[in-house]
């Protein structure tokens, strides 16, 4: 079956049928003014980042506090002003796209520090409670396809969603348990194309343990949202997944785990993460932790903690244990840390989260941060 057209041409011969409907015949009685011109659009969102006059000054040192405004010189902040951003992903350009939880907008943040560059608001998300617009991670593909993937919350459900940058979002995975709490949302593609999912248990834990349920899982799913196996759940038995990472061989979650403790798990098919069913490779307490961004460089673990204030750093050895203690930076200096992802030009990119209803918030957050890591950690990106 032939495609019916919908571009501009097909509407412009549909207006002019119509036209001659209207009119007493279209032999005669219409004589057009002119030539024909074409009715400006407008322009379609831009995802390249304004031409620099300059080349883009090198990510700042969380060595050297920043001032409270970015504009008084602050090298680590980025972008100010913001509702909330919890996804976040970085462009082969380099530029990062950074999700606002609450109001679902997109916006494109340059290194350079230039004004963020609002893109698109994704519709129907319901940020009550933890929910709103979550996880983001773009298409292996996406130099060809340009799709950016979205964990979101509806009125409904959780979901996964992919629309190109200015698009309409289409679902990839619905169904997923929404609750008032623990509603998740790491997003993660793993080197072989697998999507990989993390969701929370909203509140109850027998959806965890349910290997039926899509809540408190970790699920492995393609492109399309089919599973990956003969069931999209990978791993179950979490209360939170709120952010997803990988090293060369293992694939960790952050968890808001019941014991009171926030955990960094490793991930496996089959693993039934349940107080006591799997050892941790670290466990943070709540009053520091709030485990909500996880990054994987080298044999570096990145976790941005919320109550810490602050980002978590880990080395494991090559048996995946801890080596030494962990150890910290940018503590107390940006309020609650968020989303944490490493650029391949080793920076890493942060979310804050003070507007969030439990941080107090300065003038300017919330913010997005590029740094370097501490000296003797910053390994490349994998």
């Amino acid at each position: 079956m032939a495609r019916l057209s919908t571009g501009p041409g097909a509407r412009r011969l549909a207006a002019a049928t119509l036209g001659c409907l209207l009119l007493t015949g279209c032999g005669g009685g219409y004589r057009p003014s002119g030539e024909f011109r074409e009715v400006p659009q407008g322009d379609p969102p831009q995802v390249a980042p304004p031409a620099p006059s300059d080349a883009v000054p090198a990510p700042g040192s969380p060595s050297t506090p920043g001032t409270e405004d970015p504009r008084a010189g602050d090298p680590n902040v980025v972008a100010t002003g913001l509702a909330v951003p919890t996804g976040l992903v970085v462009l082969p350009d380099g530029t990062a796209v950074v999700g606002e939880r609450d109001t679902g907008r997109l916006l494109q943040v340059f290194p350079d520090r230039s004004p963020a560059r609002e893109l698109m608001t994704l519709p129907g998300v319901d940020s009550s409670g933890d929910g709103g617009l979550l996880g983001l991670a773009i298409s292996p593909t996406f130099a060809e396809d340009g799709l950016v993937y979205a964990y979101v919350s509806t009125a409904t459900d959780n979901r996964v969603v992919r629309f190109p940058l200015g698009g309409t979002p289409n679902p990839v995975l619905t169904g997923i348990p929404h609750g008032d709490v623990d509603n998740g949302g790491g997003l993660l593609f793993g080197p072989d194309g697998t999507l990989y999912v993390g969701t929370g248990d909203v509140g109850d834990p027998a959806l965890a343990a349910d290997p039926g349920s899509l809540a408190g899982k970790v699920l492995a799913v393609d492109v399309f949202g089919a599973p990956v196996g003969a069931s999209p759940v990978l791993a179950r038995g979490y209360r939170s997944v709120t952010a997803l990472c990988a090293g060369p061989e293992q694939l960790f979650a952050t968890d808001d785990a019941p014991t009171g403790a926030d955990e960094l798990d490793p991930v496996a098919d089959g693993v039934d993460a349940s107080a006591g069913r799997v050892d941790p490779v670290l466990e943070v307490p709540g009053d520091v932790g709030g485990l909500a961004g996880c990054a994987v460089a080298g044999s570096y673990v990145f976790l941005g903690a919320l109550e810490g204030e602050q980002i978590r750093v880990v080395q494991l050895g090559a048996d995946g244990a801890p080596v030494g203690d962990p150890e910290s930076f940018l503590e107390g200096e940006y309020g609650r840390l968020r989303t944490v992802v490493q650029a391949a030009d080793g920076a890493l990119w942060i979310t804050t989260s003070n507007r969030d209803g439990v941080g107090t918030p300065t003038e300017d957050d919330d913010r997005v941060l590029r740094v370097v890591p501490p000296a003797g950690q910053a390994e490349s990106p994998l």
